[in-house]
């Protein structure tokens, strides 16, 4: 932990070397859900109701899965753009390092930009909680718990996908799109509003409602059922294949010669 927060600390202190420029590109992040969330608005002002879910019902979606992401996104950037490093060679420099592969990704890139995103989904988390109306008790504040920690967790590994996928190919990836900026854009609306279909890739295939429509479904009193709880958790399962998808691709991978 000591080698990671010293890498923090570097993509601070690079970042501040240009402070306009960290300040606007925070400040655009953080307009970018707004707009999205404003759109939402619209919508509720000509619909009461999506599917049955209110206003405050569907913000409170929103802003969790919008956190995670957001989270998942400053800190697992380093796999998002992977793409580059294998382009210009410089995970041959990885793997000569005394350290793990993965961890050095990690810490290869951190858009600390990103938090004005995440500063926008607290405040749209916190406005959510104050205007929706739950019952609270222990096991719903660990439901909320759970669902971003297990967010975080399942974009990790759906960019632990890409990175595993660009051993193989470097042309054809924005597909992956479909499953980082895809299920932030889905998931301003619980799944079930798409479709029995949808909800059951995002359930068996990439356990996305694992983390948004079961647990949310008990947190806002749709149902009773205190183990939808620990769905999330069990989402986090998903990490595993991704990180051995990850490890038979840095099998495979053949230095640039660099």
């Amino acid at each position: 932990m000591k080698l990671y927060f010293e890498f923090l600390s570097i993509h601070i202190k690079k970042a501040m070397q240009y402070k306009a420029s960290f300040l606007l590109s925070a400040l655009a992040q953080l307009f970018i859900p707004l707009t999205c969330f404003w759109g939402v608005q619209f919508m509720f002002m000509r619909f009461n109701q999506v599917d049955g879910f209110t206003y405050t019902e569907v913000s409170l979606c929103y802003a969790i899965v919008l956190l995670s992401f957001s989270l998942a996104e400053l800190f697992f950037r380093g796999f998002d753009t992977f793409d580059r490093m294998i382009g210009d060679g410089e995970f041959d420099r990885v793997l000569v390092r005394p350290r793990n592969e993965v961890f050095l990704v990690l810490c290869s890139r951190m858009d600390l930009e990103r938090f004005g995103k995440g500063i926008m989904a607290i405040f749209l988390l916190i406005w959510a909680l104050q205007n929706c109306p739950i019952d609270w008790c222990a096991a719903r504040v660990m439901t909320l718990i759970f669902m971003i920690l297990g967010g975080i967790v399942l974009f990790a590994g759906v960019y632990l996908i890409f990175a595993g996928l660009c051993f193989f190919t470097l042309e054809g990836l924005e597909f992956i799109n479909i499953l980082t900026d895809g299920m932030r854009e889905h998931g301003r609306y619980p799944l079930s509003i798409y479709g029995k279909g949808v909800l059951t890739f995002c359930t068996y295939i990439v356990p996305y409602a694992l983390v948004q429509y079961y647990p949310l479904m008990y947190l806002i009193g749709r149902h009773n059922d205190a183990r939808a709880m620990l769905l999330p958790v069990i989402a986090c399962v998903f990490i595993v294949p991704c990180y051995l998808f990850w490890k038979f691709g840095v099998r495979h991978y053949r230095s640039t010669g660099s």
